[in-house]
């Protein structure tokens, strides 16, 4: 998606939730577990779907 994780960091944290540019490398790399209230806050800010994250994670 051409965002930044520093930019996506900040979409989320106007959603309320407290992440920074390190966790969303950390999720990229399979390092970090997403919670359910995590993945429903990506969903919102990349306009997307379940689906559309969950089948890209391979």
């Amino acid at each position: 998606m051409d965002i930044s994780q520093r930019e996506l960091a900040d979409m989320l944290q106007v959603t309320g939730l407290d992440v920074d540019k390190n966790a969303i490398q950390r999720i990229e790399c399979g390092k970090r577990f997403v919670t359910d209230i995590e993945l429903k806050a990506l969903i919102k800010v990349l306009n997307c779907n379940y689906n559309d994250l969950l089948n890209n994670a391979d």
